[in-house]
């Protein structure tokens, strides 16, 4: 079993014509439950910021802006994988199983990546000589 996990959430968007990554926060999980919660916090706190309610108070005037239909929606899809039971069990499985958990999605301009790996799993992959085993969501 693993017992602890490092969490890393970034974001990714074309700086200069450069891919450049943004650490949006990493967290070192003492537990499974601790890490899992820590990513679904940060998905909806990165949905919330993307998909503020309009109206509130700390939003200027003009802040919001309407984008094209078929712009993938960010926020939705990370509230769906946040309240996804299946895909939560899943990703709870690939993680204890030693297993690099990877939730990415994108929108016209940034990519966002949520990624757990176990603390264990890191350090055997320095003994194996070809690496690790790795899964995405």
């Amino acid at each position: 079993m693993h017992d602890e996990f490092l969490c890393h959430v970034t974001a990714y968007g074309i700086c200069g014509g450069r891919r450049v990554g943004v650490p949006l926060g990493t967290y070192r999980a003492p537990t499974l439950p601790l890490a899992l919660w820590w990513l679904r916090d940060r998905a909806t706190w990165i949905a919330e910021r993307l998909d503020p309610r309009p109206g509130q108070a700390h939003l200027p005037e003009g802040a919001l802006m309407p984008v094209a239909d078929d712009t993938p929606d960010v926020p939705a899809l990370l509230r769906a994988w946040c309240t996804d039971v299946e895909r939560q069990e899943r990703a709870a499985e690939e993680l204890a199983g030693g297993m690099l958990l990877r939730v990415a999605t994108r929108d016209d301009t940034t990519e966002y990546e949520l990624l757990a790996e176990s603390v264990d799993a890191l350090r055997m992959a320095r003994t194996l000589p070809h690496g690790r085993a790795t899964a995405s969501v």
